[in-house]
């Protein structure tokens, strides 16, 4: 399974890596070139060595030194541009799987992201993305330069003495072994590392969203000692990762000593017995430093290799979640009511919501949604819009199942004012031409006229153009009648009002009300609400509870039948 999980992880990697094939051919032919400049100096000394013993000085420095020195730069400068195209492969790659993820997310359900914590989400596509980049940096910059050098030495030493390199290719699976053992076991510690800290930032992200209720009620020692405890897990996980996987860099080292130690011994003996030259056995003692270094390179960074795959594989479990169902192909043009076929839907399973739900909205209607929380008010809204599908039962608008229109123009059709306000971080003039960025800006300040919003941006220190966003630099208020100017700016053919006034203060409210209802005037509109004095003027008041529809009709019809409505109006 873990094997499975690591191909898994590392098969979009790939992937992402083969979009730049020509640098990664030039990188390649550098780094050999700057292996094949490193392996030839040694030969170049050692026959200066031998020149020197056999006091034959002649043109030691223009035959042999000067032609290593020249060896050496080109290998540097060969090395440094292989560095500069690693880099560009690596976090072009990031950059790819970063924008992929944050593409994918904008096609999955909202149930994926409501069902997870958003500082996971967070986490996956920035530490666990950029934990990945850092480990194929390191893996393209160790593993091909170390797969050439150990290639290129062996072959070297097999032509130069076959008995020394034999020893050393014995010796050698000795480092490999003891790798893979150590980095078998740590991947799954690397695993719970990646999860332990995407918990720490969810938790950071919830308590600083949160900040105002976590002082209201005085949380703040509780918060202290949670993130200490997940600051612990952090901890725990990451150092018994980093231990375990920090046991590679010394064993292999340990092995390379003796191999090193095996060509000086056998070598020394070959060297006094006359079958080896001095210069030669330096020659091999270089080759044996050369030849280790690959490993102890490619060891030292496996805690990196390691962290950068599960990494991965969080990160690809997010880019491989389910999309949304299949988008419809009509084009929706207009108001042309909306009807529901015994709908039923659940957010989980076991706990049904709406159970074989039925309405027809006739176009131009005015449709009020009451009913106690949890009752499934704004489960409806939710399906209209398509955030949700239903699991049984359909809804049709102008006769056509809306899972036949494409949700752009279903959503196009709709001008939704909600409870949550949001803002971008922008000017107060982009925020409100959020649906219509070619507005012009007597169009904007008609709009916020419209929605009684005008008034208390000009005393924002730079009126149209002061910069908001959706923490606390405005009011709750302020914020909704600015989602409401925006909806005034679009105008759409038909309209949602989900609690669109609960943050704005009486007076207010009353000359929004009077906004809402010329808005409203010949649109099919569905409205929220909690307060019942808002929603007197419906054409039709649905009385729901428990996910059924349990009383409809006019606001006096349902006073007079003294049922569920009444009770809960005089409540």
């Amino acid at each position: 399974m873990k094997n499975r999980n690591k191909t898994a992880a590392w098969r979009p990697a790939l992937r992402y890596i083969g979009a730049y094939k020509p640098l990664l051919a030039l990188s390649l032919l550098l780094s050999a070139l700057s292996v094949a400049a490193t392996l030839y100096i040694p030969i170049l000394i050692g026959d200066a060595i031998d020149m020197m013993l056999q006091h034959d000085t002649t043109g030691i420095i223009t035959g042999k030194l000067i032609p290593a020195v020249l060896l050496a730069c080109i290998g540097g400068a060969a090395g440094w541009l292989t560095g500069v195209m690693n880099n560009r492969i690596c976090y072009n790659v990031v950059r790819n799987a970063r924008a992929e993820a944050f593409e994918h997310l904008q096609e999955v359900p909202l149930a994926y992201i409501d069902s997870r914590e958003r500082g996971d989400i967070i986490s996956r596509i920035t530490t666990d993305a950029e934990q990945m980049g850092d480990g194929l940096l390191l893996g393209f910059t160790q593993l091909f330069s170390g797969v050439l050098t150990v290639a290129g030495t062996l072959g070297l030493m097999l032509a130069l003495e076959p008995v020394i390199a034999a020893a050393v290719a014995v010796l050698t699976p000795m480092s490999l072994l003891i790798a893979r053992f150590i980095a078998k076991r740590t991947h799954s510690m690397f695993l719970r590392q990646s999860a332990a800290r995407a918990e720490q930032t969810a938790f950071t992200e919830e308590i600083l969203t949160n900040r105002k209720v976590v002082a209201a009620f005085s949380r703040q020692e509780e918060s202290c000692r949670r993130f200490s405890e997940l600051n612990r897990e952090v901890e725990a996980t990451s150092g018994r990762a980093a231990f375990f996987s920090s046991l590679v860099n010394p064993s292999t080292r340990f092995v390379n000593a003796i191999v090193y130690a095996a060509v000086a011994f056998i070598g020394a003996v070959a060297a006094k017995n006359g079958a080896i030259t001095v210069g030669l056995l330096s020659c091999f003692l270089s080759y044996a430093n050369q030849y280790a270094k690959p490993f102890n390179e490619i060891s030292s960074v496996i805690t990196e290799l390691q962290n950068a795959l599960a990494c991965a594989s969080r990160l690809f479990e997010l880019t491989s979640a389910p999309v949304m169902s299949a988008d419809g192909e009509r084009e929706l043009h207009g108001d042309s009511g909306v009807r529901l076929e015994h709908v039923s839907f659940s957010y989980v399973p076991q706990r049904p919501l709406i159970r074989d739900f039925s309405l027809n909205v006739p176009k131009g209607s005015r449709v009020a949604i009451v009913g106690p929380t949890g009752c499934g008010k704004t489960t409806v809204i939710n399906l209209l819009m398509r955030f949700y599908d239903p699991q049984s039962g359909r809804i049709l608008m102008g006769g056509t199942d809306i899972k036949d229109i494409t949700r752009r123009s279903l959503r196009h059709n709709y001008g939704m004012v909600l409870q949550d306000t949001w803002l971008c971080t922008g000017t107060v003039r982009q925020n409100i031409a959020l649906g219509r960025p070619d507005a012009s800006d007597s169009e904007i300040e008609a709009a916020a006229r419209f929605a009684h919003a005008h008034e208390f941006i000009v005393k924002l220190p730079q009126g149209y153009d002061t910069v908001v966003s959706d923490d606390d630099s405005i009011s709750q208020g302020q914020k909704q009648l600015l989602c409401i100017s925006r909806v005034a700016l679009c105008l759409p053919p038909m309209l949602i009002l989900d609690e669109a006034t609960s943050s704005i203060d009486t007076r207010t409210e009353m000359k929004i009300q009077d906004a809402f209802a010329r808005m409203m005037q010949g649109r099919t509109s569905f409205i929220v609400a909690h307060r019942l004095s808002t929603i007197r003027n419906a054409d039709i008041i649905l009385v729901m509870k428990d996910g059924n529809i349990v009383e409809q009709g006019t606001h006096e019809q349902l006073l007079k039948s003294r049922g569920f409505y009444y009770r809960l109006y005089n409540s």
